[in-house]
């Protein structure tokens, strides 16, 4: 049996900060609620026909705690037999929700799930849950919890990237998410936020930055110098001992940017989509999530995609669009670099770096304006993926149908 994605939404993404978001009134259970509004109007489901849930989120504390996926279905008065599952894998976790949502359709265990991610930094912070991996000093060493902008720095100096090179992504991309925004790009699956008046608090993603430039980015100062401790510079020195400097390039500029936000896709079979007359988006062709290195962390989204194209038997020129989590310049140029992809078909329109990264639903928001992409430009072939911490990382291939 084969997944197929019936419809695919998210909200626009808010700044991530408690004094400046535009999301920052709002719960992450209302986020969902309204969410899951717009597929009922969207799709005509009755939501007795949905029987799985499965949300990525990172922070699950607060007021994004107590399995979040199962208690937003209560929330918003859905059938209570919807199983909820609230899945963490980092920055992989709505790609993960993804990917189980495929292996419940694809064995026969479910027929129809809705699968997605949502992260509020605004409500609760990045490292809130004060997690042993980062916050217990015993932990740290032996699980070698080193900051995801030292990995970048890593991979930089490891591949031999120029400043000038990583700034020169970071005003493509905003330039690129600008023009989307501008054009519409987004506009099919974009759901504005309302607030408890139905006044709309936030329509388009606020993050994005169209006069960034490689003038503006020089006044930015490389910040991940301080977070490499004497224990993760001697670690360093063992696992790449062929590195002569570690050189830190990565500054605010252009590194990812806390966001608020969620996705939603509904996802089941051919069969139970005709029966309730829904006309299917795009096929997944394979899904993939594997793990890398701990300290070099973050190349895990790039090696899932790679082995889910070789699952889905076919060669990475195969692939019209590549959206890929862009976890700090480095690995974006890695992966052209690596795979050689042009980049006129490498986010193309953008991506966490510049439009926001609301970590545990990034996954399903870089899927779904991949497909808004694909049918814009009437392509086959894209692929999605990302990087998460401790090295995870998940990919996937959908073909349009």
């Amino acid at each position: 049996m084969e997944a197929y994605i019936f419809d695919a939404i998210r909200t626009p993404r808010g700044k991530g900060s408690a004094k400046k978001g535009s999301l920052k009134d709002i719960k992450p259970i209302e986020l969902l609620s309204q969410l899951y509004t717009a597929l009922e109007k969207r799709t005509g489901i009755n939501n007795k026909e949905i029987e799985a849930v499965i949300l990525g989120c990172v922070g699950q504390v607060g007021s994004q705690g107590t399995n979040i996926a199962k208690v937003s279905t209560l929330y918003h008065q859905w059938d209570h037999n919807i199983e909820g599952i609230t899945i963490n894998t980092f920055c992989s976790s709505a790609l993960s929700a993804i990917g189980l949502a495929n292996a419940k359709v694809t064995s026969g265990m479910n027929d129809l799930v809705i699968a997605g991610g949502v992260e509020m930094l605004s409500n609760v912070p990045m490292f809130a849950d004060k997690g042993a991996w980062f916050a217990d000093e015993e932990v740290i060493e032996k699980a070698h919890f080193t900051h995801m902008g030292v990995s970048a720095d890593l991979i930089a100096s490891m591949e031999g990237f120029t400043r000038e090179e990583l700034d020169n992504y970071a005003v493509q991309s905003h330039q690129r998410a600008a023009n989307a925004t501008q054009n519409g790009y987004f506009s099919k699956s974009l759901i504005p936020v309302k607030d408890k008046n139905d006044a709309t608090v936030l329509e388009v993603d606020e993050i994005i930055r169209p006069t960034t430039s490689l003038e503006s980015l020089k006044r930015f100062d490389p910040v991940f110098e301080n977070f490499v401790t004497p224990s993760i510079k001697q670690k360093i020195a063992e696992r790449y001992p062929h590195l002569e400097t570690l050189k830190h390039l990565h500054h605010v500029g252009n590194s990812p940017t806390m966001a608020d936000g969620a996705s939603l896709l509904l996802i089941g079979s051919l069969e139970k989509g005709k029966a309730l007359g829904l006309q299917p988006r795009a096929k997944i062709r394979a899904f993939d999530s594997t793990a890398c290195e701990p300290i070099i962390m973050l190349l895990g989204g790039q090696f899932s995609i790679q082995n889910a194209v070789k699952k889905a038997k076919l060669d990475i020129s195969d692939i019209d669009l590549h959206n890929f989590g862009e976890a700090f310049s480095a690995t974006c140029l890695k992966y052209q670099r690596d795979l050689k992809v042009d980049e006129d078909k490498f986010n193309v329109n953008g991506g966490t770096m510049t439009m926001g990264h609301a970590q545990g639903a990034s996954g399903a928001m870089i899927t779904t304006t991949l497909l808004d992409e694909m049918e814009r430009r009437d392509v086959q072939f894209g692929v999605a993926g990302i990087s998460g911490g401790a090295g995870l990382g998940a990919g996937i291939v959908v073909e349009r149908v």
